[in-house]
Protein backbone atom coordinates (compact mmCIF):
# COMPACT_ATOMS: atom_id res chain seq x y z
CA UNK A 1 0.00 0.00 0.00
CA UNK A 2 1.30 3.46 -0.95
CA UNK A 3 -0.09 6.65 0.58
CA UNK A 4 0.81 10.17 -0.48
CA UNK A 5 0.66 12.68 2.37
CA UNK A 6 0.40 16.28 1.16
CA UNK A 7 1.35 19.17 3.42
CA UNK A 8 -1.12 21.95 2.71
CA UNK A 9 1.57 24.64 2.83
CA UNK A 10 5.05 25.12 1.38
CA UNK A 11 7.04 25.22 4.66
CA UNK A 12 9.67 22.51 4.23
CA UNK A 13 10.31 22.02 7.95
CA UNK A 14 6.64 21.28 8.49
CA UNK A 15 6.64 18.81 5.61
CA UNK A 16 9.49 16.98 7.34
CA UNK A 17 7.63 16.97 10.67
CA UNK A 18 4.48 15.67 9.01
CA UNK A 19 6.50 12.91 7.37
CA UNK A 20 7.97 11.84 10.70
CA UNK A 21 4.52 11.52 12.24
CA UNK A 22 3.12 9.70 9.21
CA UNK A 23 6.05 7.27 9.08
CA UNK A 24 5.69 6.52 12.80
CA UNK A 25 1.99 5.75 12.40
CA UNK A 26 2.09 3.53 9.30
CA UNK A 27 1.95 -0.24 9.21
CA UNK A 28 5.32 -1.85 8.30
CA UNK A 29 4.17 -2.74 4.78
CA UNK A 30 2.73 0.72 4.04
CA UNK A 31 4.89 3.14 2.07
CA UNK A 32 4.46 6.84 2.86
CA UNK A 33 5.56 9.60 0.49
CA UNK A 34 5.21 13.09 1.95
CA UNK A 35 5.18 16.14 -0.31
CA UNK A 36 4.19 19.79 -0.43
CA UNK A 37 2.70 21.92 -3.22
CA UNK A 38 5.06 23.50 -5.72
CA UNK A 39 3.34 26.85 -5.17
CA UNK A 40 1.25 28.27 -2.35
CA UNK A 41 1.45 29.99 1.02
CA UNK A 42 4.13 29.21 3.60
CA UNK A 43 1.38 28.63 6.14
CA UNK A 44 -2.42 28.42 6.08
CA UNK A 45 -3.81 30.86 8.62
CA UNK A 46 -6.65 32.61 6.76
CA UNK A 47 -9.27 31.94 4.13
CA UNK A 48 -7.05 33.69 1.58
CA UNK A 49 -4.19 31.34 2.43
CA UNK A 50 -6.50 28.34 2.25
CA UNK A 51 -7.98 29.15 -1.14
CA UNK A 52 -4.56 29.84 -2.66
CA UNK A 53 -3.24 26.55 -1.24
CA UNK A 54 -5.93 24.39 -2.85
CA UNK A 55 -4.72 24.43 -6.51
CA UNK A 56 -1.26 23.24 -5.43
CA UNK A 57 -2.76 20.49 -3.28
CA UNK A 58 -4.96 19.29 -6.14
CA UNK A 59 -2.01 19.36 -8.52
CA UNK A 60 -0.09 16.99 -6.20
CA UNK A 61 -2.94 14.51 -6.57
CA UNK A 62 -3.37 14.99 -10.31
CA UNK A 63 0.33 14.46 -11.08
CA UNK A 64 0.38 11.26 -8.99
CA UNK A 65 -1.68 9.28 -11.46
CA UNK A 66 -2.05 5.66 -10.34
CA UNK A 67 1.09 5.63 -8.20
CA UNK A 68 -0.75 5.77 -4.85
CA UNK A 69 -3.61 3.93 -3.17
CA UNK A 70 -4.77 6.89 -1.06
CA UNK A 71 -4.04 10.54 -0.34
CA UNK A 72 -3.89 12.48 2.92
CA UNK A 73 -4.35 16.25 2.98
CA UNK A 74 -2.24 17.34 5.95
CA UNK A 75 -3.81 20.67 6.85
CA UNK A 76 -6.41 20.78 9.60
CA UNK A 77 -9.05 22.66 7.62
CA UNK A 78 -8.96 19.88 4.99
CA UNK A 79 -8.61 22.42 2.14
CA UNK A 80 -9.84 21.10 -1.18
CA UNK A 81 -10.82 17.67 0.12
CA UNK A 82 -14.15 17.59 -1.72
CA UNK A 83 -12.57 18.69 -5.01
CA UNK A 84 -9.84 16.10 -4.52
CA UNK A 85 -12.46 13.38 -4.20
CA UNK A 86 -13.91 14.48 -7.54
CA UNK A 87 -10.65 14.08 -9.45
CA UNK A 88 -9.61 10.63 -8.23
CA UNK A 89 -11.16 7.31 -7.33
CA UNK A 90 -8.60 6.82 -4.57
CA UNK A 91 -9.61 7.65 -0.97
CA UNK A 92 -8.72 11.20 0.08
CA UNK A 93 -8.48 11.73 3.83
CA UNK A 94 -8.39 15.13 5.49
CA UNK A 95 -6.55 15.20 8.81
CA UNK A 96 -9.29 17.27 10.47
CA UNK A 97 -12.04 14.82 9.59
CA UNK A 98 -9.87 11.85 10.58
CA UNK A 99 -8.95 13.34 13.97
CA UNK A 100 -12.58 14.09 14.76
CA UNK A 101 -13.66 10.56 13.92
CA UNK A 102 -10.99 9.19 16.26
CA UNK A 103 -11.87 11.63 19.04
CA UNK A 104 -15.53 10.73 18.63
CA UNK A 105 -14.74 7.05 19.16
CA UNK A 106 -12.70 7.52 22.35
CA UNK A 107 -14.59 10.31 24.11
CA UNK A 108 -18.16 11.50 24.57
CA UNK A 109 -17.09 15.14 24.67
CA UNK A 110 -14.02 16.44 22.90
CA UNK A 111 -12.38 19.61 21.68
CA UNK A 112 -9.83 21.13 19.31
CA UNK A 113 -6.71 23.05 20.34
CA UNK A 114 -5.04 25.04 17.61
CA UNK A 115 -3.02 28.05 16.47
CA UNK A 116 -4.07 31.58 15.51
CA UNK A 117 -7.09 33.22 17.16
CA UNK A 118 -8.37 34.36 13.76
CA UNK A 119 -8.84 30.74 12.64
CA UNK A 120 -11.71 30.17 15.09
CA UNK A 121 -14.38 30.61 12.42
CA UNK A 122 -12.47 28.35 10.04
CA UNK A 123 -12.27 25.65 12.71
CA UNK A 124 -15.97 25.97 13.55
CA UNK A 125 -16.95 25.63 9.89
CA UNK A 126 -14.73 22.56 9.44
CA UNK A 127 -16.34 20.87 12.43
CA UNK A 128 -19.85 21.77 11.22
CA UNK A 129 -19.13 20.50 7.71
CA UNK A 130 -17.95 17.18 9.11
CA UNK A 131 -21.12 16.85 11.18
CA UNK A 132 -19.64 16.91 14.68
CA UNK A 133 -20.77 20.27 16.04
CA UNK A 134 -22.94 18.48 18.61
CA UNK A 135 -19.97 16.47 19.93
CA UNK A 136 -17.26 19.12 19.90
CA UNK A 137 -17.58 21.04 23.17
CA UNK A 138 -14.44 23.16 23.01
CA UNK A 139 -12.33 25.12 20.52
CA UNK A 140 -9.30 26.81 22.05
CA UNK A 141 -6.70 28.88 20.19
CA UNK A 142 -3.17 29.70 21.32
CA UNK A 143 -2.35 32.65 19.07
CA UNK A 144 0.81 30.84 17.96
CA UNK A 145 1.68 31.26 14.25
CA UNK A 146 1.63 28.00 12.31
CA UNK A 147 5.35 28.21 11.44
CA UNK A 148 6.23 28.39 15.15
CA UNK A 149 4.62 25.01 15.79
CA UNK A 150 7.74 23.65 14.08
CA UNK A 151 10.35 26.22 15.08
CA UNK A 152 9.34 26.61 18.75
CA UNK A 153 8.27 23.14 19.84
CA UNK A 154 8.60 23.52 23.61
CA UNK A 155 6.77 26.86 23.67
CA UNK A 156 4.05 25.33 21.50
CA UNK A 157 3.69 22.35 23.82
CA UNK A 158 3.45 24.63 26.87
CA UNK A 159 0.81 26.80 25.20
CA UNK A 160 -1.21 23.77 24.16
CA UNK A 161 -1.04 22.39 27.68
CA UNK A 162 -2.34 25.70 29.06
CA UNK A 163 -5.36 25.88 26.78
CA UNK A 164 -5.87 22.13 27.05
CA UNK A 165 -6.28 22.49 30.81
CA UNK A 166 -8.88 25.21 30.22
CA UNK A 167 -10.73 22.95 27.79
CA UNK A 168 -10.82 20.19 30.39
CA UNK A 169 -11.74 22.36 33.38
CA UNK A 170 -14.15 24.81 31.79
CA UNK A 171 -15.56 22.92 28.80
CA UNK A 172 -15.42 19.38 30.23
CA UNK A 173 -13.51 18.09 27.19
CA UNK A 174 -12.56 14.43 27.52
CA UNK A 175 -10.23 14.26 24.49
CA UNK A 176 -8.49 16.84 22.32
CA UNK A 177 -7.61 17.03 18.62
CA UNK A 178 -4.41 18.81 17.65
CA UNK A 179 -5.77 21.32 15.15
CA UNK A 180 -2.66 21.86 13.02
CA UNK A 181 -0.41 19.52 11.07
CA UNK A 182 2.58 21.32 12.58
CA UNK A 183 1.58 19.95 15.99
CA UNK A 184 2.20 16.38 14.85
CA UNK A 185 4.30 14.46 17.32
CA UNK A 186 3.23 16.47 20.38
CA UNK A 187 0.34 14.18 21.30
CA UNK A 188 2.18 11.85 23.69
CA UNK A 189 3.81 14.63 25.70
CA UNK A 190 0.48 16.40 26.02
CA UNK A 191 -1.31 13.22 27.03
CA UNK A 192 1.15 12.79 29.89
CA UNK A 193 0.58 16.36 31.02
CA UNK A 194 -3.20 16.47 30.57
CA UNK A 195 -4.26 12.91 31.36
CA UNK A 196 -6.74 12.57 28.46
CA UNK A 197 -6.45 11.29 24.87
CA UNK A 198 -4.76 13.78 22.52
CA UNK A 199 -5.13 13.02 18.81
CA UNK A 200 -2.25 13.52 16.38
CA UNK A 201 -4.29 14.43 13.31
CA UNK A 202 -1.71 13.31 10.75
CA UNK A 203 -1.34 9.91 12.42
CA UNK A 204 -5.12 9.54 12.58
CA UNK A 205 -5.43 10.27 8.86
CA UNK A 206 -2.76 7.73 7.93
CA UNK A 207 -4.53 5.01 9.92
CA UNK A 208 -7.88 5.97 8.38
CA UNK A 209 -6.38 5.81 4.89
CA UNK A 210 -4.90 2.38 5.59
CA UNK A 211 -8.28 1.13 6.83
CA UNK A 212 -10.25 2.39 3.81
CA UNK A 213 -7.73 0.98 1.35
CA UNK A 214 -7.82 -2.36 3.20
CA UNK A 215 -11.60 -2.35 2.85
CA UNK A 216 -11.16 -1.87 -0.92
CA UNK A 217 -13.32 1.26 -0.97
CA UNK A 218 -13.07 4.14 -3.43
CA UNK A 219 -14.74 7.51 -3.78
CA UNK A 220 -18.35 7.25 -4.88
CA UNK A 221 -18.97 8.69 -8.33
CA UNK A 222 -22.74 8.30 -8.10
CA UNK A 223 -23.47 12.02 -7.75
CA UNK A 224 -21.59 14.51 -5.59
CA UNK A 225 -18.02 13.36 -6.33
CA UNK A 226 -18.51 12.83 -10.06
CA UNK A 227 -15.61 14.14 -12.11
CA UNK A 228 -15.85 17.86 -12.97
CA UNK A 229 -17.68 18.74 -16.16
CA UNK A 230 -15.23 19.28 -19.03
CA UNK A 231 -14.81 22.98 -19.71
CA UNK A 232 -11.84 25.26 -20.36
CA UNK A 233 -10.23 26.80 -17.27
CA UNK A 234 -8.31 29.81 -18.49
CA UNK A 235 -4.76 30.26 -17.26
CA UNK A 236 -4.30 26.74 -15.90
CA UNK A 237 -2.02 24.11 -17.49
CA UNK A 238 -3.32 21.16 -19.51
CA UNK A 239 -2.98 18.68 -16.65
CA UNK A 240 -5.36 20.80 -14.51
CA UNK A 241 -8.11 20.96 -17.15
CA UNK A 242 -11.22 18.96 -16.14
CA UNK A 243 -11.55 17.39 -19.58
CA UNK A 244 -8.61 15.10 -18.76
CA UNK A 245 -10.40 13.26 -15.93
CA UNK A 246 -12.14 9.95 -16.43
CA UNK A 247 -15.14 8.75 -14.44
CA UNK A 248 -13.72 5.24 -14.34
CA UNK A 249 -9.99 5.55 -13.82
CA UNK A 250 -7.27 7.87 -12.60
CA UNK A 251 -5.25 9.53 -15.34
CA UNK A 252 -1.53 10.07 -15.33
Amino acid sequence: MRIKVINGNTFESMTQGIDQSAQAARFPDTEIVTTQPKAGPESVESYYDEYLAIPGILEEIILSGDEFDAFVIACWGDPGVEAAREITLKPVIGIAEASMYVANMVAARWGVITTQHRTLDMIEKTIYKTGFSHRCVSIRTTGIPVVETETAREATTDALEQIGRLAIAQDKAEALCLGCAGMSGLDHALEKRLGIPVIDSVAAAVKMAEAIVSLHKQNSKALTYQVPSPKPIKGFPAHMQPGRFSANSDKK
